[in-house]
């Protein structure tokens, strides 16, 4: 969070240049800019957080998983050997866990696609934030040469009059 933007402080430097209140204006804006990118900073570290504690979670399960479908394939192999009357109820549990695992399969492809939204998300969100930079270092040039001009008219004025009374 400690890194500045080139962009930012690009339009801060062209902003001293202009007028108080147009200052003001611009300091304005780079706090709310500020403000929303430390904003979105937060959420979307807040975001991959808690991807990450879900992809956690989603292993986790898939690891234990495999775990019991191999201590159940082992189990199995030794009721079929014995004929077990409780052949059924591992059958059934087999079941369950194949279940299970069909529906951990979409599960991991919508991970996937919400992590793929995410990332264009932020791509969009950072495109527009540049836009928005250059619009800014743009609107305060504008002004600035604006200013300017208007200056050299007003005191092109000014010597108009001056000229108008030593005559």
């Amino acid at each position: 969070m400690g890194e500045k933007d080139p962009a930012l402080e690009v339009a801060r430097s062209h902003n001293s240049g202009i007028t108080s209140l147009n200052g003001a204006m611009a300091k304005e804006d780079d706090e709310i800019s500020n403000s929303a990118l430390l904003s979105f900073r937060a959420k979307e570290e807040e975001i991959e957080k808690r991807k990450m504690e879900v992809k956690e979670k989603v292993q986790a399960q898939l690891g234990r998983i495999e775990e019991e479908t191999k201590r159940l394939a082992i189990i199995r192999e030794q009721l079929d050997a014995l004929a077990d009357p409780m052949k059924k109820e591992v059958s059934l549990i087999r079941k369950k866990i194949d279940m299970v695992n069909k529906e951990l399969k979409p599960l991991g492809l919508n991970c996937q696609k919400k992590e793929k939204d995410y990332k264009e998300a932020l791509d969009a969100y950072n495109e527009k934030s540049k836009e928005k930079v250059q619009l800014i270092t743009k609107l305060m040039e504008m002004v600035n040469e604006s200013e300017n001009l208007r200056l050299k008219k007003l005191e092109e004025l000014s010597k108009n009059i001056e000229t108008m009374r030593s005559d």
